[in-house]
């Protein structure tokens, strides 16, 4: 019988290592796995590859992985938010590594992950120091830089409802890159806030498929 409840968030994130590069839903204060992160800040890997939108702000979360020393390096879209202390200190100190990334081309990366694509080519950042040491291209006209897939050893997301099956049905914005994340991990975590019974949920609504996330827990 499928079942991917599992009864803790301590063992939700069994097997997270250190050097992994872990995926972590969110955009702003929406959709943020909370719980699951500090499960991991509790489970102690480090040396961190993190794959998210913000570099975490005040002391919760992503915030609080950085200023414990467990995350080598982000990949993020927007590093700088009101409350982002302990990214500042951090990479001011030259503690930690950056890749900035732009938004849909970081949401791009992981969607070519899941799809099993070689990569892709996308005006964003062509013209700007963030395709220093990429392969640029002329496409109709217009310079395109190719990025790269992003496979990631976990994903950590939010959802609002699940089945033992793992299909996941999502609140609102709080959706954000959760779908996209499950595709590209290995190991995908989801934490809900509440579990259904089968056939529960409308077909028609389960925007992540049970196929694509390996753990369940409520959080």
């Amino acid at each position: 019988m499928i079942d991917k409840r599992v009864a803790s968030l301590a063992a939700a994130v069994a097997g997270v290592r250190d050097g992994d590069t872990v995926l972590v839903g969110g955009f702003g204060n929406s959709g943020v796995p909370v719980e699951l992160v500090h499960a991991v800040l509790e489970l102690g890997p480090k040396d961190l590859t993190i794959v998210t939108n913000n570099a975490g702000s005040g002391e919760t979360d992503i915030a609080a992985l950085i200023r414990e020393h467990r995350v080598r390096k982000i990949i993020c879209s927007y590093p700088r938010s009101a409350g982002s202390i302990w990214f500042e200190k951090f990479w001011r100190a030259g503690d930690i590594e950056l890749e900035l990334v732009p938004q849909g081309t970081l949401s791009e990366r992981m969607r070519a992950a899941g799809a099993g694509l070689g990569g892709f080519f996308t005006p964003a950042g062509a013209d700007s120091p963030l395709a220093q040491g990429k392969e640029v291209r002329m496409i109709d006209g217009r310079r395109h830089v190719f990025e790269k897939p992003l496979q990631a050893d976990v994903a950590l997301i939010k959802a609002d409802r699940a089945d033992r099956w793992g299909n996941l049905v999502y609140h609102s914005a709080a959706r954000n890159f959760g779908p996209v994340m499950a595709t590209a991990a290995t190991l995908t975590v989801a934490q809900v806030r509440e579990f259904v019974e089968l056939g529960d949920l409308d077909p028609e609504a389960v925007v992540t498929p049970g196929i694509f996330v390996d753990r369940v827990v409520v959080a």
